[in-house]
């Protein structure tokens, strides 16, 4: 079925979607296999499975080692990798629209007939300890894990996606085999590919072998967590303090995700942003500073972060909270958020002519909306957005007070920074 010029669609018996994007100017193709099936949908004691899972697929099935997996690719020019979030896993790879079949052969290989060795499993251990270690040894990135901890408490969204130490270690070939099995089931399955390639030839090739999998015995239920409103400092010999804030966000799907970009923006979206301009550029307190959002099915988070000397984290602290405030109190103004709405959509445009970008879009679109959403309805939604529609989300945002700040480093004053939160909850 074509759902729009050039993007076609195709359910397979079992439920596996197959989804293509014809883009004949350019000569790659870009595959991925996703499952929707990712950290959130692991027990306390199955932390750390969906990642694992995701390393050994590329280990070898009976047909391959790992190192003819790897020269394959290799030996066509190709590019193979994957990934793991919180509610998706992915299997992609590019290569030449010439090399297709091999890409497709392979690639199915891998997803459908990986062996989980345990001998595999005990090799691969010490590179996910590895893989923790070097998280944890980058701050940017690791108050961001211990944020998402503050944040959603024990809820599956406050847990790394790498797993604990002590998990890791534990996972035997048993866990995985069972968890695949179970988790992994085909109306939870989306192929996705983008660029020069004809859909009924990528149907032709993966449809017969995919069409082999069985439906699993029901899928955990995903409940969503409420944000927790707290402190949290995490003292560390660093140079710098590492400042996360969070509160609530919008599900993915929602309708205020247009609303909800163009604020990220204006906030700390780009190098003309309040936050960038006021902490880095006008006071030289930052040489990073920015806000973000975090969306998932059913929830989401909106935050910001700044890395700055210890003396002055609480005036930083001060700072992103006064420019929170005053989305808050005041409209964006028309100019400003103009500019926001043409970076938005020069972004969007510039990424559509990446085969990745569109094989993730086609992927993204199905998981959430179950249809490909045209760039052109894109735009217009983002065009629709008014400076009313921003102040009315921050506030609904903000309205239960659920904020939380998370420190990483040499913190000069920590119940100074608590009556900073306190004092804008106040407001």
């Amino acid at each position: 079925m074509k759902t729009d010029q050039d993007t076609c669609k195709t359910t397979l018996g079992n439920g596996i979607k197959i989804l293509t994007k014809k883009m004949p100017h350019i000569h790659s193709v870009t595959m991925g296999v996703w499952v929707d099936v990712g950290a959130r949908d692991e027990s306390l004691a199955e932390n750390g499975l969906s990642h694992l899972i995701e390393h050994l697929i590329f280990k070898g099935t009976e047909k391959r080692s790992a190192f003819q997996i790897a020269k394959e690719f290799d030996a066509i020019g190709g590019q193979t990798n994957a990934f793991t979030t919180m509610e998706n896993t992915c299997y992609h790879a590019k290569v030449m629209d010439r090399h297709l079949d091999t890409m497709v052969e392979v690639l199915s290989d891998i997803f459908l007939n990986s062996r989980f060795d345990e001998s595999d499993i005990k090799s691969e251990q010490p590179v996910i300890l590895q893989e923790i270690g070097m998280t944890e040894d980058s701050p940017d990135e690791y108050v961001h894990v211990l944020s998402g901890k503050n944040f959603w408490g024990e809820h599956p969204l406050g847990r790394s996606i790498l797993g604990s130490p002590d998990n890791v270690l534990a996972f035997k070939a048993e866990h995985l085999k069972t968890f695949f099995q179970k988790l992994y089931q085909p109306d939870r399955i989306v192929v996705s590919a983008a660029g020069n390639l004809e859909h009924d030839r990528l149907l032709s090739l993966i449809g017969p072998s995919f069409e082999t999998i069985k439906p699993g015995n029901g899928f955990p239920e995903r409940t969503p967590p409420l944000g927790n409103m707290g402190v949290d400092i995490n003292h560390r010999d660093l140079e710098q303090v590492h400042i996360c804030l969070g509160t609530r966000g919008l599900p993915t799907a929602d309708p205020g995700r247009y609303a909800l970009s163009l604020m990220n923006t204006i906030l700390g979206g780009n190098m003309s942003s309040r936050l960038f301009q006021e902490i880095r550029e006008k006071r030289g307190l930052a040489y990073s500073v920015y806000s973000f959002v975090s969306s998932h099915v059913d929830t989401g988070m909106f935050g910001a972060y700044a890395a700055v000397e210890p003396s002055k984290s609480i005036e930083t602290t001060r700072l992103l909270l006064e420019q929170l405030l005053r989305l808050k109190q005041e409209k964006v103004s028309d100019n400003e958020l103009t500019g926001a709405k043409e970076y938005i959509k020069g972004n969007l445009f510039m990424a559509a002519e990446s085969s990745e970008n569109q094989m993730v879009r086609l992927a993204q679109n199905e998981f959430h909306f179950q249809r490909n959403i045209p760039l052109k309805t894109i735009v217009e939604q983002i065009d629709a957005v008014t400076p009313e529609d921003i102040l009315q989300l921050v506030n609904t945002l903000l309205e239960d007070n659920a904020l939380s700040l998370t420190m990483l480093g040499q913190v000069v004053d920590q119940t100074a920074h608590a009556e900073i939160v306190n004092a804008f909850l106040d407001t």
